[in-house]
C-alpha cells in the first residue's frame, strides 16, 4: 500500500491517517474499545505530550511494563513520536531481573500498569536513572490533561533507534538489542509483502507485546498494509474461535504450544456457529512446529500453518514459508528480504544440505547491542550477524532450523540435535508434549534424556518410549532415560525451556 517509503514510524502512521482517517485500526478485545487511524493518532499524541512533560525527549529510553492492551501499542508509538526508545519489559521477570533491564538501559521514565506497581516499589531505590514512574492503566484517563497543546516533534530518520529490547540471556546477562526505525519499518514491509497483507486484513495479537513477534508480525505489519489489529490480553484456547469469529480475524501469530492446546481443546475441529471462512493462516515462530502438530492442525481446522524464523536481533522475521502451494512443511521457509547463509566454523558457506550456523544481513538486522562491545564483536563478524542457530538450506533454497547451537548435545564426540528426537517423540500416539535434553554422563560427557507429558488417559512405560525411538533413530541419538511430568516449563511465548529441564534433570 505504501508508495513512498516512510523515513520513520511516525511518518508511516501519518501516511495511514492521511489515506484513511476513519478506517478502524486498533481493537481492544478485553473491553471492546476501538480506534480509527485518526483516533489512534490522537491517543498517541496525547501520550507523547505527557511523556514530554516528564522530561522525556529524543534518545531517552522509556521502559514499558504493561499487560497486552491497546495502551501497550499506544505507548510504543508515543515513544517513537518524540524520538524516544521504547523499552518493553517481560512482565514475567522477577524483580531483580526487571531492575537489571531498567538500569542497564538507563531508562528515564517508566509506563507501568497498576498490577505491576508493587514490584516497582520494592526496587525503586535501585533505579537511579528513572525520573518518572507513570501509571498507565487507561490512556484516556492518564492523558486527559494533555489533549491540547503543541506536539513535541523530533527530527528522526530511519537510522534513529526506536526500540531497546532485551534478549532472554541464555548465556550471561541479557543483552539490549537496539532496533532502528528503519529496522522496524523494513521488517513490517518484508512481512506484509511476503504474506500478501492488504487493508482488508485483520490480525490478532495474542503473543505478548513485550516480544518483537507481536510488535512486528501483527501490529506493525497491519499498519504497513493499512489493515487493522486486534489486541487480546493473552491466549485462551477456550475463547479462541469466538474471537476469530467475532472480529473476523484473517491471520494470527502463534507458537507450536498454542496449536497443540487448540488441538486438545477442540478434537472435533472448529465448533459449530463460528464464522472462520476468512481465516487465511496461522503464523508460527519462536521454535519449529513438530511436523505431526502441523499436519493435525491443518486437517482439524482447515487452516494453513505458515512457519517463519527470526529473532529479536533481526527485528522479528527473517524467513517465512510462502502462503501458497510452494509452502514446505517442516521448513522455516525462505528469506523474505534479507540475506541468509549457512556457514562453518571458519565462516565459509557450506554446500546445500550440510549443517552449519545461520548468518544474516539486511535492513532488518539490529544496529547493535547496547553498550556491549564484546557481544557486538562476537555477533558481527565478516559482515554478517551470527545467530547461533544450526540449520541447512536445501537445493531449492528452503531453510531448515535444526537447533540452537547452545542446545546441541555432544555425546562421545557425536553432535546430537534434540529437534530430531523431539519430532519422533511427538509422533507417539500417547505423547502430548516432549523435549529431549542433554544430561551429564561420566562415560560419554553427555547423554540424551527425554521429558514427556502424556495425553489424558494415556499409559505408556519408559521402556516403550525408548523402544519407539530405537525403531526410528540411530542408537546414539536415542534417549537413555524418560521422565514423565505433568507439564514442561515454558517461556512467555510458549517456548519449551529446555535449559530449565536440563538443570532439573542434572540436579
Amino acid at each position: 500500500m505504501t508508495t513512498v517509503e516512510p523515513g520513520s514510524i511516525p511518518e508511516l502512521l501519518k501516511q495511514r491517517v492521511d489515506a484513511a482517517p476513519d478506517k478502524l485500526f486498533l481493537f481492544s478485545e478485553a473491553d471492546k474499545r476501538q480506534f480509527t487511524y485518526k483516533e489512534f493518532e490522537a491517543a498517541v499524541e496525547r501520550t507523547a505530550r505527557m511523556l514530554a512533560a516528564q522530561g522525556v525527549g529524543k534518545g531517552h529510553v522509556v521502559s514499558l511494563l504493561l499487560p497486552n492492551s491497546v495502551e501497550y501499542v499506544i505507548a510504543y508509538f508515543a515513544c517513537w513520536q518524540i524520538g524516544a526508545l521504547a523499552g518493553p519489559i517481560n512482565s514475567l521477570l522477577k524483580s531483580q531481573e526487571i531492575s537489571y533491564v531498567i538500569s542497564n538501559s538507563e531508562a528515564k521514565a517508566l509506563l507501568v500498569n497498576s498490577e505491576f506497581l508493587p514490584v516497582i516499589e520494592t526496587i525503586r531505590s535501585e533505579l537511579p536513572s528513572l525520573q518518572a514512574v507513570i501509571q498507565f492503566d487507561n490512556e484516556a484517563e492518564a492523558t486527559s490533561t494533555y489533549a491540547d497543546g503543541p506536539l513535541p516533534l523530533s527530527d528522526i530518520d530511519c537510522e534513529h533507534e526506536a526500540i531497546i529490547i532485551y534478549t532472554s540471556g541464555t548465556t550471561g546477562k541479557p543483552k539490549g538489542c537496539l532496533l532502528t526505525h528503519g529496522n522496524v519499518i523494513a521488517n513490517a514491509r518484508q512481512i506484509s509483502s511476503w504474506l500478501g497483507f492488504t487493508q482488508n486484513d485483520r490480525l490478532l495479537t495474542i503473543m505478548p507485546l513485550f516480544h518483537m513477534n507481536a510488535v512486528s508480525v501483527t501490529t506493525m505489519s497491519a499498519l504497513y498494509a493499512g489493515g487493522s489489529s486486534v489486541v487480546s490480553p493473552k491466549f485462551s484456547a477456550s475463547r479462541f474461535w469466538q474471537i476469530i469469529s467475532d472480529y473476523q480475524i484473517t491471520s494470527f501469530g502463534s507458537v507450536a504450544t498454542m496449536l497443540s492446546m487448540l488441538l486438545s481443546t477442540y478434537p472435533d475441529g472448529v465448533p459449530a456457529g463460528f464464522k472462520t471462512d476468512q481465516l487465511r493462516f496461522a503464523m508460527c515462530g519462536s521454535a519449529p512446529v513438530p511436523a505431526e502438530v502441523l499436519r493435525r492442525f491443518e486437517e482439524q481446522f482447515n487452516c494453513l500453518v505458515i512457519e517463519g524464523y527470526g529473532l529479536s536481533e533481526s527485528t522479528c522475521r527473517s524467513t517465512f514459508n510462502p502462503p501458497d502451494q510452494r509452502r514446505r512443511p517442516g521448513s522455516c521457509g525462505v528469506p523474505i528480504g534479507n540475506e541468509m547463509r549457512v556457514v562453518d566454523e571458519e565462516d565459509r558457506e557450506v554446500p546445500d544440505g550440510e549443517l552449519g550456523e545461520i548468518v544474516l544481513r539486511g535492513e532488518n538486522v539490529l544496529k547493535g547491542y547496547y553498550k556491549n562491545d564484546a557481544a557486538n564483536a562476537t555477533a558481527f563478524r565478516n559482515g554478517w550477524f551470527h545467530t547461533g542457530d544450526i540449520g541447512y538450506r536445501d537445493e531449492d533454497g528452503f531453510y531448515f532450523i535444526v537447533d540452537r547451537k547452545s542446545d546441541m548435545i555432544i555425546r562421545g564426540g557425536e553432535n546430537i540435535y534434540p529437534r530430531e528426537i523431539d519430532e519422533v517423540l511427538y509422533q507417539h500416539p500417547a505423547i502430548a508434549a516432549a523435549a529431549a535434553v542433554g544430561v551429564p554422563d561420566a562415560l560419554y560427557g553427555e547423554e540424551v534424556a527425554a521429558v514427556v507429558v502424556l495425553k489424558p488417559g494415556a499409559n505408556v512405560t519408559e521402556q516403550e518410549v525408548m523402544d519407539y525411538c530405537k525403531a526410528r533413530l540411530a542408537d546414539f541419538k536415542c534417549p537413555k532415560s524418560v521422565h514423565f511430568v505433568e507439564d514442561i516449563p515454558k517461556g512467555p511465548t510458549g517456548k519449551l525451556l529446555k535449559r530449565e529441564l536440563a538443570k532439573m534433570l542434572s540436579a
